[in-house]
């Protein structure tokens, strides 16, 4: 007897659904995150407008001055969805839980020369209220931002600046035992120092900005733009010469974070300054108002712990961001 094996090739009938379908047209297989991203924004009829803010939809294209014919332009290069955003943070919370465990166990934080331990105590742990701060200001643009593209990556950002604010108070119960005293001792810093005053004070103005999206570029273009190379960077780099080597591993998150979540702001800053002159001309106004008041934010932190070479440093970074700033289409 002879069996003789066929195959039958099913195509399907439609490759995925009729909204993205619509988009991406019918014949061309749409990915995870299309299907997870477009038109989850509710457009409608509403039942009431928000009594807070009477003069808007309860969704509202209209609460930013930026206009966008299609507000799902502003994808996530790094198309994160769901799925994708909780695979790749638990990838990078796994090389910063072994780094942790490793410190922990051989005491390595303890060979910080004292001085400089007392300048991490001043310019690191403060930045848990800033962090907190930026995830309230994420929060917002997820509340009254428009458009899934953009809502569904604010929301993932909000969630990342929780995280990095429990990684800077992990390090603070590293460096004190465990007795939340250097924490406490930071709140006293961000609340009375002198030197984190103009921060505090440009966090507490963006948590206030009417517009969602000069909030965005403030945030997560501009003060992060600075803030992150200098503190993450230009501080590890000068702690080197003082036995700080060790806290390196301990905020290589924040690093590897920046690189990729700078994908994401640079290309919804790109995308929405290429829609028209107005946006662009919006965007950079934005941008060169807020340089400025990222500037005189960071400029008395740098002094204390980097002294004379603040000026420099801070120069540089600054001339960094313009290239950044200036490589999507932003003239600030």
């Amino acid at each position: 007897m002879t069996l003789e094996i066929k195959t039958t090739v099913m195509n399907p009938r439609r490759h995925t659904f009729g909204n993205v379908a619509r988009r991406l047209g019918a014949d061309k297989p749409a990915s995870r995150y299309d299907e997870a991203m477009f038109d989850l924004q509710a457009t409608g009829e509403f039942h009431y407008r928000p009594t807070w803010a009477p003069s808007f939809e309860l969704f509202d294209a209209r609460r930013t001055a930026i206009v966008l014919a299609d507000w799902h332009v502003l994808r996530d290069p790094r198309q994160f969805y769901y799925g994708t955003y909780t695979i790749a943070r638990s990838r990078m919370m796994e090389a910063t839980e072994k780094a942790f465990s490793f410190a922990e166990k051989r005491g390595q934080l303890a060979s910080i020369e004292p001085d400089w331990l007392r300048r991490i105590h001043t310019y690191l742990l403060p930045l848990r209220h800033y962090e907190w701060g930026a995830n309230m200001n994420n929060s917002h643009i997820t509340d009254v931002g428009f458009g899934s593209a953009i809502t569904q990556a604010a929301m993932f950002a909000t969630m990342d600046r929780l995280g990095i604010a429990q990684l800077i108070s992990r390090i603070g119960l590293l460096l004190d035992g465990n007795t939340g005293s250097s924490l406490v001792a930071a709140k006293e810093g961000w609340i009375a120092s002198p030197v984190w005053q103009p921060l505090r004070r440009a966090v507490e103005d963006m948590l206030v900005l009417p517009d969602w999206f000069e909030l965005f570029v403030a945030q997560n273009l501009v003060m992060d733009g600075l803030i992150y190379p200098l503190v993450y960077r230009r501080f590890d780099q000068a702690g080197q010469a003082h036995g700080a080597a060790a806290l390196s591993p301990l905020t290589e998150f924040m690093l590897d974070w920046l690189e990729e979540t700078t994908r994401w702001v640079d290309g919804v800053s790109a995308v929405a300054a290429k829609e028209s002159e107005a946006n662009q001309q919006l965007l950079s106004e934005w941008t060169k108002v807020w340089v400025g008041r990222a500037i005189d934010a960071v400029t008395p932190i740098a002094q204390e712990i980097l002294g004379d070479d603040a000026a420099d440093s801070i120069d540089e970074l600054v001339g960094q961001l313009g290239q950044r700033v200036h490589r999507l289409g932003l003239q600030a």
